[in-house]
């Protein structure tokens, strides 16, 4: 499905928002920010819990709107598009959660094959699950090997390794074919060897399609390590939004280092 070219405009920026902020009742999740992901960039969330890297994410993918502020996708005013528009550029946008959202009792092709249920609607998308062309079958069986896990293609989802589930959360991102991909903690639940295994998956996915990553990440070394652009969010707020390089241990520092108040928050 691709974006109306009346309601998107030509860009170099994947994602711009403008004093975009998200409020729930009372509790200001997301404080008014502006910032500029150009496409191809490859930027790492860090902060600790309840910052507001989730909240940022879900504007990213136009899942939440903006309680004040603008947010531009591909050079698209999210709350000027028709509902197809919108629904076009969710598809080009692929979320990798931090539960990774898989069905355990499906198999480990069906799974992949939900990438495309939003581009290809409800129904078209369920008789893939069942019916799903030669080719494309193919192509998840080429993601599959591109990830590591070829020979899981037509292993039920609940019997692999927590590791092997998250490689298939990748192979269904890429299956979406998206312009953008969007992890939040995506190897929380994993040993740091399969932790940095991962990201580096990702980075290098990201490198070879030309895509936006954005990442949130609890693993500093990580973030330091793969990704050339940190954006350190605290109580709602980015805190900074600096190169590696540019940044010295005191700002991870006074990131992490939290009061009564914002550890009751933080749970």
């Amino acid at each position: 499905m691709s974006v109306p070219p009346s309601e998107i405009s030509t860009t170099p920026n994947a994602f711009r928002l403008e004093g975009s902020s998200r409020r729930y009742d009372q509790i200001v999740a997301l404080a008014p920010t502006t910032l500029t992901i150009a496409r191809g960039e490859r930027v790492a969330l860090v902060g600790p819990s309840g910052s507001g890297k989730t909240t940022l994410l879900s504007l990213l993918n136009a899942t939440v709107t903006a309680s004040s502020g603008s947010v531009e996708i591909s050079g698209a005013d999210i709350a000027q598009l028709s509902p197809r528009g919108l629904r076009a550029v969710r598809s080009q946008i692929a979320t990798i959660p931090q539960h990774l959202g898989l069905v355990p009792n499906l198999r480990v092709w069906q799974n992949v094959a939900t990438g495309r249920i939003g581009g290809r609607g409800l129904l078209g998308g369920l008789r893939d699950l069942f019916l799903l062309p030669k080719a494309a079958l193919a192509e998840i069986h080429h993601l599959l090997d591109r990830v590591g896990i070829e020979e899981k293609l037509y292993a039920r989802t609940s019997q692999l390794s927590g590791g092997q589930q998250q490689r298939v959360a990748v192979a269904r991102a890429l299956f979406q074919n998206p312009q953008a991909i969007l992890a939040d903690e995506p190897v929380s639940s994993v040993d740091p060897a399969r932790a940095a295994s991962l990201v580096e998956l990702l980075c290098e996915l990201a490198a070879e399609r030309g895509l936006t990553l954005v990442m949130s990440l609890h693993n500093l070394e990580l973030a330091r390590t793969h990704f050339p652009r940190l954006i350190g969010l605290r109580g709602g707020r980015i805190q900074f939004d600096q190169t590696p390089a540019e940044l010295d241990a005191a700002a991870f520092e006074k990131l992490y280092d939290l009061g009564e108040k914002e550890m009751l928050r933080d749970g």
